[in-house]
């Protein structure tokens, strides 16, 4: 039980953090572009 009062507030912390990294990725244009990405790779199928 003891566990727990430190578990959850971690658990709490690290998916806000993960919430705080994305939102600083997608301000950052990150993901700006990925529809004409396939379009930038070589085509190596003959």
């Amino acid at each position: 039980m003891a566990s727990l009062y430190l578990l959850i507030p971690l658990g709490v912390g690290v998916v806000l953090a993960a919430i705080g990294i994305f939102l600083w990725a997608a301000q950052r244009g990150q993901f700006d572009g990925l529809e004409d990405l396939s379009s930038r790779m070589p085509d190596d199928e003959s």
